[in-house]
């Protein structure tokens, strides 16, 4: 099937008519990083080996970690353990 140049002038023009020539490019960019993360993703899964309807198979959870603060000479440290749960205590 072959598309006739008068075909996509039309088109284009009808883009700009309901979209305005300022949203064009917004919309183009949008599309191509919605694009880009697909094709990422496909590949990722790809890559994983799993199947268009199975859900991806994770042996263990990432480890945590602690962001440091701004200015701190390290940029993480591992969490040792679960962290303590915070028990509520009556006031005496």
């Amino acid at each position: 099937m072959r598309i006739s140049p008068i075909a996509i002038l039309v088109v284009v023009v009808l883009a700009i008519l309901l979209f305005g020539a300022k949203r064009l490019p917004d919309l183009a960019r949008s599309l191509g990083q919605s694009m880009r993360i697909l094709k990422s993703e496909t590949k990722a899964m790809r890559a994983e080996g799993g199947a268009a309807g199975a859900p991806a198979q994770q042996d263990a959870p990432p480890p945590k970690t602690i962001k440091a603060a701004p200015g701190a000479p390290g940029p993480s440290r591992p969490v040792a353990g679960e962290q303590p749960s915070q028990e509520t205590t009556q006031p005496r």
